[in-house]
């Protein structure tokens, strides 16, 4: 017979945290390679308008409070460690099933916990991912970014499309 533990894993969207070990596990050695490999702001053209440029973000996404003085650092740790509490809640609730909602769950708490550790480790947050368009250069993002905004679209169009039963129109038997 299966422990309690093990079978709520099995039953609940925590069977996805495979998902974000995955992202945090290529969001990590991709900073690591940049970080050991490039000097700062040094940048090789993949493709004419995409580039791994090494930058440093201090602050949040688009650089938000990057100059604010260094306190910037623990306010988004702290707020990684609340989303990264709030998102494990709602899988250990989420039925297995729910494919779409877990996937977009583990994609957010395995880059929010791979930009936390770089904000413990660094002070900062690596990125690389650089995308110029000749009439719009996008800010520097790496994978962990990548997943938080795919794990958040992912979450934006479950609401608009997925119909799900009202609860209470759900009847008990």
């Amino acid at each position: 017979m299966p422990n309690s533990t093990s079978a709520m894993v099995d039953k609940t969207g925590l069977r996805w945290l495979w998902l974000a070990v995955l992202v945090f596990a290529i969001d990590m050695i991709t900073k690591a390679y940049v970080h050991l490999n490039f000097d700062l702001y040094e940048s090789i053209e993949v493709l004419p308008f995409f580039n791994f440029t090494y930058a440093r973000n201090y602050g949040a996404a688009f650089s938000f409070l990057h100059d604010a003085g260094g306190w910037q650092r623990w306010f988004f740790t702290g707020i990684a460690v609340f989303v990264s509490g709030v998102l494990l809640y709602w899988l250990k609730k989420s039925p297995y099933q729910e494919k779409w909602l877990n996937a977009a769950y583990t994609l957010i708490l395995g880059g929010a916990i791979g930009n936390l550790v770089d904000r413990l480790y660094h002070g900062f947050v690596v990125d690389f991912l650089d995308f110029d368009l000749g009439f719009y250069r996008w800010p520097a993002f790496n994978v962990a970014d990548s997943a938080i905004f795919l794990g958040a679209l992912i979450i934006i169009l479950d609401a608009i499309f997925v119909k799900r039963p009202d609860p209470k129109e759900v009847k008990d038997d």
